[in-house]
């Protein structure tokens, strides 16, 4: 006698079928009532389809919707705002506004000037181009970017990135013109890339550096620049020019005889304590945040006393020696456009470009979500690219937006990117009268800056949440840590971006799919996994693909449904349950397929009726559906095996089985 399944799966009684149906009622089964069925979109053609992925990809915050309506003097004042966001904002620039920003801005500079000392040390570069490159990039960031806390100018991982891969072309010390030169030319290459990627509206591009990867990269970057600084701060004169850890401890260790120090390991220690107090200072009350911000200054001036009044130079203390005073020199006849020099500074430039384009970016959005605004990832590129190519073109190296300065920056109170103009100012009065007052400043006390500079790159929350989450996205954090401190800066992203990739082709090639039950008392279903107490339905298999079916993964869907299907049949015959007559594929996460997974299905529908199993198809979205009605396959299923949810395919279909056990 044929036995139907109640609409909830759950029993096979005659009473629980009534029961069921009646719930369904009470609750209004809309589907039915209405005779609701899966729609299927206006079909589109090719140009159509195009201009809509193009629309997505390219212009999906619609830049145009603003001059719409507009009278053509609007368009065109709008139009140069769009490009000069500093006549949007300095419209309506106000007295209290310039008070922030100055604050904020003298507070930058005191932080400022002796980080980029240290980091030029960082990139084989002379001390004052690192100072140039606090002047001339953040006037033209301030003209226009969109972000009003990053502040612009040298960071540490780009810095060692850049002076490790500069370091592998030519000797700083046998020949520091062409070294500087293929400096000037990766920044400049690091400029175009990054304004053409912005002006193609590319930025989705740096979305494929991951989170987890950048949290490895600069930790390891971070272990990587403290170790370079063990030069300085133990004051060794001959040092490895490698960068792995091995190489570093055992260029330490075999100087720890003759090439250590006692003087500069004391003055390294001393101001490196005072910068960690100041620092605690700093974290424990957010009120005394310049604390930190100017400690940096004070340790170059007390440091460079010290050394100046008992001449601890004479004493094996190394120090700074002469900073070149004067505005940025113009260096555009100084940049490779010929020669072997050209294609080297352009690889470096791309990769240095990418990464120090992926730190502002992430920066930027990091402090416009906490200040609640958004910032145009596209004008932030051009902006980047701009002023990195202006710099290229005036004695400057790469610029970014770090963290460290962009973070005192927004606890300085700054409103407007015009903190970047009164930092660059102070700079410009630095570089014209107080570089020579650098010449005494003791190596150990910019390589104790430096350190304690570095530390903040370690985010040891994000790493432990990653872990916690993702143990792949973990892989991929500690692919790069790992990397970077054995091997190299380049070679570690590497490892991060492989890691990252296959862990893409994992979900592409692999996608998630689960066995769906029915949850008692209600017409939904879930994954048996997850919901233990989701029952199956007795005589139905119903399977959901969680992805879009492509050629990557389409033999993969098949056969696992098959296994399914399999495993499911087994276990049916070893607890004499009525055989599987209906198979059900939940379609809702799957939003698109291509022909391949057409082709697929056609390959399952033909295996299920070999065993006279009906296919059935619930809830497809618009692409999907057009796309198996384009290529006939609702011939081959039929109309009827295509349900707006999986309830209305088992409530259809379920009087429809019969008892075999």
């Amino acid at each position: 006698m044929p036995r139907a399944v109640a609409d909830g799966g759950e029993g096979l009684d005659a009473d629980s079928i009534a029961s069921q149906r009646s719930m369904d009622n009470a609750n209004g089964d809309v589907h039915q009532q209405h005779g609701y069925k899966v729609g299927s979109p206006p079909k589109k053609n090719l140009l159509t389809e195009l201009a809509g992925a193009v629309k997505e990809t390219f212009f999906s915050d619609e830049p145009m919707r603003r001059y719409k309506d507009q009278p053509r003097s609007r368009k065109a004042w709008l139009a140069v705002q769009h490009v000069f966001p500093v006549f949007d904002w300095g419209s309506h620039y106000t007295l209290a506004k310039f008070k922030g920003d100055l604050i904020a801005g003298l507070t930058l500079a005191s932080l400022v000037i002796p980080q980029d000392i240290g980091y030029a040390k960082l990139a084989n570069l002379p001390p004052e181009i690192g100072l140039h490159s606090s002047f001339v990039p953040p006037l033209v960031y301030a003209l226009m970017g969109t972000s009003r806390e990053l502040a612009m100018g040298p960071v540490a991982v780009i810095s060692l990135l850049l002076g490790t891969l500069l370091l592998e072309e030519i000797d700083p010390k046998k020949n520091p013109l062409d070294y500087r030169r293929l400096a000037f030319t990766a920044t400049f290459f690091a400029g175009v890339t990054q304004a053409a990627l912005g002006f193609c509206r590319l930025g989705f591009v740096v979305e494929f550096l991951s989170h987890a990867a950048i949290v490895g990269f600069m930790a390891g970057a971070a272990v990587t620049i403290g170790l370079q600084q063990l030069k300085g701060f133990l004051g060794i004169a001959k040092f490895t020019k490698k960068t792995d850890i091995v190489s570093v401890m055992k260029s330490v260790w075999g100087n720890v005889h003759h090439g250590w120090n006692w003087q500069t390991i004391l003055i390294g220690a001393s101001f490196l304590a005072f910068l960690l107090v100041a620092k605690y200072i700093g974290k424990k009350n957010k009120k005394l945040f310049w604390v930190p911000a100017i400690a940096p200054l004070i340790s170059v001036i007390i440091s460079t006393l010290f050394v100046y009044i008992t001449r601890a130079d004479k004493h094996g203390v190394a120090i700074v020696k002469n900073v070149k005073k004067g505005i940025n020199p113009p260096s555009a006849n100084l940049i490779f456009f010929t020669g072997p020099y050209l294609l080297k500074g352009f690889k470096i430039g791309v990769v240095a470009g990418m990464i120090s384009l992926t730190e502002a970016l992430a920066v930027g959005r990091t402090f416009a979500g906490l200040n609640d605004y958004q910032i145009d990832g596209n004008k932030e590129m051009l902006a980047l690219g701009t002023m990195n190519v202006v710099g290229s073109m005036t004695s400057c190296y790469i610029a970014t937006g770090g963290f460290a300065r962009s973070a005192v920056n927004c606890m300085a109170g700054c409103k407007t990117p015009m903190s970047n103009v009164v930092m660059s100012t102070v700079v410009l009065l630095a570089l014209q009268w107080i570089t020579p007052l650098f010449k005494y400043t003791p190596n150990a006390t910019i390589s104790s800056i430096i350190i304690s500079a570095v530390l903040g790159l370690f985010d040891y929350e994000s790493a432990y949440l990653i872990w916690k989450v993702d143990k792949l996205d973990f892989m991929a954090c500690l692919g790069a840590f790992l990397g970077v401190i054995f091997s190299s800066v380049e070679y570690g992203l590497l490892i991060a971006v492989a890691i990252s990739l296959i862990k893409v082709l994992l979900h592409v090639t692999r996608p998630r799919t689960a066995l769906l039950g029915n949850l008692p008392r209600t017409i939904i279903y879930r994954n048996v996994e997850q919901y233990p107490e989701a029952t199956k339905v007795p005589g139905m298999l119903i399977v959901r693909v969680d992805s879009a079916i492509y050629f990557t993964n389409s033999n993969y869907v098949k056969e696992r449904i098959l296994r399914w299907l399999r495993d499911e049949e087994e276990h049916q015959k070893e607890q004499k349950l009525p055989k599987i007559e209906f198979l059900i594929v939940d379609l809702s996460p799957v939003n698109d397929i291509d022909t391949s997974g057409i082709h697929a299905f056609k390959e399952l529908l033909k295996t299920l009726e070999k065993r006279h199993i009906q296919l059935i198809f619930a809830n497809p979205g618009a692409a999907v559906i057009q796309k198996l009605r384009s290529a006939k396959f609702m011939e081959l299923i039929g109309d009827d095996k295509i349900c707006l949810t999986v309830g209305d395919a088992v409530k259809k279909f379920a009087p429809q089985l019969t008892e075999n056990v």
